[in-house]
């Protein structure tokens, strides 16, 4: 894992970053809606795979939706599966509601 990687919060392009020195390494999109913030996609540079900055990245932010007291609200498989596999942000979570489905809405 690098040891120097970061994660910031950049509001005005809705995403947490991971970066490594002076080199974005990976972002993680979001929205906010009330009090949920919904993780829609993430990615790592190929440059950076394999140094655990994806697990990195998914631990600041969803910390940091924690902290600001909302519910994470899983979109992004990658993310889905980081909480699934960490139960300690269990209660902070809310399911997506599916979309489509073909029936009457």
């Amino acid at each position: 894992m690098v040891e120097e990687a970061r994660v910031v919060r950049d509001e005005g392009r809705s995403r947490y970053e991971v970066w490594v020195g002076d080199t974005r390494a990976g972002f993680a999109d979001f929205q906010e809606v009330g009090n949920s913030t919904i993780l829609t996609h993430t990615e790592v540079s190929n440059d950076f795979a394999g140094q655990g900055l994806g697990t990195r990245l998914a631990t600041g932010a969803l910390d940091d939706v924690v902290a600001r007291g909302h519910k994470i609200v899983p979109v992004c498989s990658f993310i889905a599966d980081f909480v699934a596999r960490n139960p300690r942000f269990a209660p902070h979570v809310r399911q997506p509601r599916p979309q489509g489905g073909g029936g009457d809405e």
